[in-house]
Formats: structure tokens, sequence, C-alpha cells
């Protein structure tokens, strides 16, 4: 009786392990899978950024066009 309950103690420590493992394994694979889907959130953050930088700065150059034509057509009249 006693080498049975042995046995079972083993046989469940080791599917024990082996479950642990897997769901280990698993978790790691999701961690990579977010990982990389961050990266690229970020890539396009930063392409965001970069291409409000740009409008900005566009609508900066037309903002000065605007106040020099203005000034312009003041001196005109």
């Amino acid at each position: 009786m006693t080498g049975a309950i042995v046995a079972i103690a083993i046989v469940t420590i080791v599917i024990g392990g082996i479950t642990t493992s897997v769901v280990s394994h698993f978790r790691l694979q999701r961690h990579r899978a977010d990982a990389v889907a961050l990266a690229g959130y970020r890539k396009l953050a930063e392409q965001a950024v970069a291409a409000q930088e740009a409008q900005q700065a566009t609508l900066t150059e037309l903002t000065e066009r605007l106040a020099s034509v203005e000034l312009l057509l003041r001196s005109v009249e």
C-alpha cells in the first residue's frame, strides 16, 4: 500500500511540474507578443508626433506669410 502512495505522489509531482512548465511557456509567449505589439504602438506614436510637429511648423510658416500679406494689404490702402 505504501508503494502505491509513493507512486501516486511521484506521478502527481511530475504532472504538476509538466503543467507548470507548459503554463509558464505560454505566458512567456503571450508576454513576447505583447512586447512586439507595444513596440509597434510606440513606433506609431513616434510617427504621429513627428507628423504633428511637421504640421505645426507648416502652420507657423503659413501664419507668418498671412501676417506679411495682411501687412502688405494694409500698406497699399
